[in-house]
């Protein structure tokens, strides 16, 4: 390959030199007082040239070509640690629910009284819900990458009312109140094109999230703007924040933040938000502080497409 690449930037130079000493052998040279360059020597140049030019290309290419594999190497290597920091967490997230469900069976067993008995029933329970939520959150991510989007017209303000009503029905947050902010002033919300389930989904998502994170007396807030060519949807928080170190790396699959450890959950909900809001050409960003005032801003910014 290296012989034929050489080949090739080398034919124009030689079929210069060879056109130079034809011209030498069929053609009276041109006086040296009238001009130097004769039409051998013109065609040995331009060969010349053409050659330094090829080659300065082929360099070019290769040292790209060269760039090309350093960038796929280093991909491939944050590709694998990826998936062994998924895997890790994975095994550990795993291994928690079942633990704590092989633990409430060895008491369900060796329980005497109706009450310890109930009690190991109620932690097995858990436990075995908890393992089905991760891997019900793991298949809805894994079918992301398959199923296509219903692009279709959403209407934002009854996506979020219907949202709001959606967590109020969930036993662990039925006193709780999300307030509702949309701005409908000078001109109504338009509508953007998504699929509404996976739009739903995503809202859903970070309002439990907020709900989860916060006690009864913090306030939550799901607000909606248009800003230029995009609706900017907002859940807001006045809970524990997330500690700077963390907030790079919250919408990673599995990652659980150092004050996310002792609440239930499966790792894999913002992770979910952040890759449907991508497959609508979105932005999912969070600002958070935990110094007063302190709390957490999700926003899903969505393109607006006719």
């Amino acid at each position: 390959m290296k012989f034929r690449a050489a080949l090739v930037i080398l034919l124009p130079g030689l079929l210069g030199f060879l056109a130079s000493a034809l011209a030498q052998a069929f053609f009276a040279p041109v006086p040296v007082l009238v001009f130097k360059v004769d039409v051998g020597m013109a065609l040995f140049l331009a060969g010349a040239f053409l050659s330094l030019l090829l080659g300065a290309g082929h360099l070019g290419a290769a040292r790209k070509g060269r760039e090309a594999d350093l960038w796929m190497e280093q991909v491939g290597r944050e590709n694998r640690e990826s998936r062994r920091q998924f895997i890790r967490r994975l095994d550990h997230e795993i291994k928690n629910p079942l633990t704590g469900l092989r633990t409430a069976l060895v008491n369900l067993r060796e329980a005497r009284a109706a009450e310890e008995q109930e009690r190991a029933a109620e932690n097995a329970s858990r436990a075995a819900e908890r393992l089905s939520r991760l891997l019900a959150d793991l298949r809805k991510l894994s079918d992301l990458e398959e199923r296509p989007l219903e692009m279709l017209a959403v209407d934002v303000p009854q996506l979020l009312n219907d949202m709001v009503e959606a967590v109020a029905l969930v036993p662990a947050y039925g006193n709780r109140k999300v307030e509702l902010l949309i701005s409908r002033v000078p001109w109504p919300m338009p509508t953007v094109t998504g699929d509404r389930d996976l739009l739903g989904l995503g809202v859903y998502n970070l309002l439990d999230n907020a709900l989860k994170f916060t006690s009864a007396e913090e306030s939550v807030e799901l607000r909606a703007r248009v800003e230029g060519r995009a609706i900017v949807i907002e859940v807001a928080d006045s809970g524990m924040g997330i500690p700077p170190e963390d907030l790079g790396k919250v919408f990673e699959e599995l990652y659980r933040g150092t004050n996310a450890r002792g609440v239930e959950g499966s790792g894999l909900g913002l992770a979910l938000v952040h890759r449907i809001v991508t497959l609508h050409g979105g932005e999912l960003g969070v600002r958070s502080s935990q110094d007063s005032p302190r709390g957490t801003v999700f926003s899903m910014r969505l393109p607006i497409r006719k």
